[in-house]
């Protein structure tokens, strides 16, 4: 067998034995799940009308803020459930079924790419049921054409790549799984900092900065575009930029991580 087919091969095997931890544990996944699908319902039916106020006049209530949150809940979502990815990647480190791996024929490489991969669907699936329940509350997207439902699908399968092995190389550096999810929670902040759920500009001027300059706030805004037409501007190659910037960095230091002899 080639290295490639080898690969590949064993790739596919750790992938389907993180989705049946998927299956088998779903806690963990709902957990980080109900929080977007929470925050969503309280900002649209609890604190939609004045938000919208706030932001556009007034003009639209609920259904006008519902529309300007829904893509910043969906990158919301992508970052709790890559917390997910770093509890995981923990607990195989420090249960001992890496060191077996390691004495194993196996791709070295296969163990990170199933959990990477695995992550992937699981935050695609996230999406999509938190756009069910979107949908299900009176989000609409009418001007969206075809062309920009495919880009908006491919951002967010950026970023969850992104976002992926960053939390990987969390997870590997992680003591145990209560730190690695500790470490990782940053991933599921930034998004609250971002312009998520305000515009940056209606932010006091020393924090504008914070919101401005981080990967979430330029994947929102694009993604915002994608869906709702509105500019985009340079935020979409700020986006690329962000997710490919950190699938390289996540993946060095996962990678270097991964390779390290076992202490």
């Amino acid at each position: 067998m080639s290295t490639l087919s080898l690969a590949l091969s064993d790739s596919s095997t750790m992938l389907r034995r993180n989705l049946l931890h998927v299956r088998r544990y779903p806690s963990l996944t709902l957990n980080l799940l109900l929080s977007p699908i929470v925050l969503l319902l309280l900002f649209v039916h609890i604190f939609g009308d004045t938000m919208s106020a706030g932001i556009g006049g007034g003009g639209g209530g609920r259904s006008e803020y519902l529309a300007y949150l829904f893509p910043g809940i969906l990158m919301l979502t992508i970052g709790g459930t890559t917390i997910g990815s770093a509890v995981s990647v923990s607990m195989d480190m420090n249960e001992g079924i890496i060191a077996r791996f390691r004495t194993m024929a196996i791709h070295r490489g296969s163990v990170l790419v199933g959990h990477v991969v695995g992550s992937v669907i699981q935050c695609a699936t996230s999406v999509a049921l938190v756009g069910t329940v979107a949908v299900a509350i009176g989000f609409r997207s009418t001007d969206a054409t075809a062309l920009e439902w495919v880009l908006a699908f491919a951002l967010v399968v950026l970023m969850s790549l992104a976002l992926t092995w960053i939390a990987v190389g969390m997870g590997l550096s992680s003591p145990n799984a209560e730190a690695a999810s500790n470490n990782a929670m940053p991933l599921m902040v930034l998004p609250l900092l971002s312009s998520a759920f305000v515009p940056v500009d209606a932010m006091p001027g020393w924090f504008q900065p914070v919101a401005a300059y981080q990967p979430f706030t330029p994947a929102i805004e694009t993604l915002r575009g994608l869906l709702l037409g509105t500019g985009i501007g340079h935020n979409g190659w700020l986006a690329a930029a962000w997710c490919l910037g950190l699938t390289g960095l996540g993946y060095l230091w996962s990678k270097s991580l991964f390779d390290r002899d076992p202490k």
